[in-house]
């Protein structure tokens, strides 16, 4: 793609947004949204620059990020955890909405580098390989037809039907698969990894892994959701006899409470599975979760870290989720067959980004190495809160992304 290609396209884009108008009232007109990421490709490109081939912590310190400590034989700022994918996200965002080179050479090499680890089995057990290869591997498949990007990819797919259990028809979230504590158990996240196993299916023309994807989230759409609306964060079956067993929370307030985030991912994750698997369920679990979530937010339409909070409660926002939950309204708009709902779907959204860009960025990009201020990663254990982290930053450019221009692929 060429720098003239990729602005031209930012151009059309905005365009296209200015002609269908988001509702009156959102804030969000075009100038905040050319605005919004001319900011955040001036974050990403100081951080090429800063980070180079080295990758951040999973999130800031006072507004900045330091590298990535080192662990178990990775080095500091080495390529481990769930979190460095975004990072390439990132960059591979900020190149197709700039063309510039330096932009897509850095995703590359980040790219080079995921193809290394899962070649060489390092930090693999978790099934978060969905989010590390889907914005990452499968990215550059898309983006540049790399064959090795690829061949990394359906790879790592085979890592993660590893964690297929039979009979409970679920992939298991944490862990090796031995220990106990983590046996039988997945999280409302995982909704996120399942386009990696879609994407490898119809790559290979394997039929185990769209079923796996149909399994899990139908599990996860009879289990995780509530009859209340609200989801579980984790949820146990016996791996053995495939019984389901209880729901619980790991980063939450309590078990039954409703995690921000985690409502967040079931809007965003069971939309877009219902796009790939037909099934019903899932697009009436979406609406259900996205209504739960929207009924939920405070004033200025950013969630607290839990639902259970509202307006006046001394307890910090998780910006992450709501740059989740925007992504999520938007497909949810896309596969909708309720014209009203999906106009609903797109407003909220709207309204949820202009509060986004007008409260939770830095004043002036230089001010913090994050996209995105007042993030939670983990409460009850006092990690990441109110900072930037990774997710937060890349879910946020995804939004603007995909309001700037409405026909973009997504790399899931």
């Amino acid at each position: 793609m060429s720098g003239t290609r990729a602005s031209n396209d930012l151009d059309e884009g905005l365009e296209i947004m200015t002609s269908t108008s988001p509702a009156t009232g959102t804030g969000l007109d075009a100038a905040t949204l050319e605005r919004a990421i001319a900011d955040a490709l001036a974050t990403v490109r100081r951080n090429v620059d800063a980070f180079g081939s080295r990758y951040p912590d999973d999130t800031t310190t006072d507004g900045r990020y330091a590298l990535r400590p080192a662990d178990r034989g990775i080095p500091l700022g080495g390529n481990r955890g769930w979190t460095t994918t975004f990072w390439t996200g990132l960059r591979w965002l900020a190149w197709e909405l700039s063309g510039e080179e330096a932009f897509r050479a850095a995703a590359a090499a980040d790219t080079a580098d995921f193809a290394r680890r899962v070649r060489e089995a390092e930090d693999l057990d978790t099934h978060d390989l969905g989010f590390l290869y889907s914005l990452t591997a499968v990215a550059a498949w898309r983006l540049e037809q790399d064959a090795d990007a690829r061949d990394a990819a359906v790879l790592a797919a085979e890592h993660l039907m590893r964690r297929f259990l039979e009979p409970a028809g679920i992939i298991q979230a944490w862990g090796d698969l031995q220990d106990p504590a983590q046996r039988g158990r997945t999280i409302i996240d995982s909704l996120m990894n399942m386009p990696l196993l879609t994407w490898a299916g119809e790559q290979t023309g394997e039929e185990r892994y769209p079923d796996a994807v149909r399994r899990h989230t139908a599990q996860l759409r009879e289990h995780i959701l509530r009859a209340d609306d609200s989801t579980f964060h984790t949820f146990y079956w016996d791996a053995e006899t495939g019984e389901a067993l209880r729901g619980g929370t790991e980063q939450g307030a309590a078990d039954e409470s409703c995690w921000a985030r985690g409502q967040a991912w079931g809007v965003y994750g069971f939309a877009m599975n219902y796009r790939v698997t037909g099934d019903e369920r899932l697009l009436e679990a979406a609406r259900r979760c996205a209504d739960y979530f929207v009924a939920h937010l405070p004033a200025d339409r950013v969630p607290f870290w839990d639902l259970i909070y509202t307006d006046g409660a001394d307890a910090p926002r998780d910006s992450s989720s709501g740059a989740i939950a925007v992504n999520g309204l938007l497909v949810l708009a896309e596969v909708e067959t309720d014209p009203a709902r999906a106009a609903w779907a797109v407003e909220t959204a709207h309204a949820i980004l202009a509060s986004l860009i007008e409260h939770y960025t830095p004043e002036r990009p230089e001010d913090s190495d994050a996209l995105l201020l007042h993030g939670v990663y983990d409460l009850p254990k006092d990690v990441g809160v109110d900072e930037g982290n990774l997710w937060g930053d890349y879910f946020y450019l995804e939004a603007l992304m995909r309001v700037a221009r409405p026909n973009w692929r997504a790399y899931w």
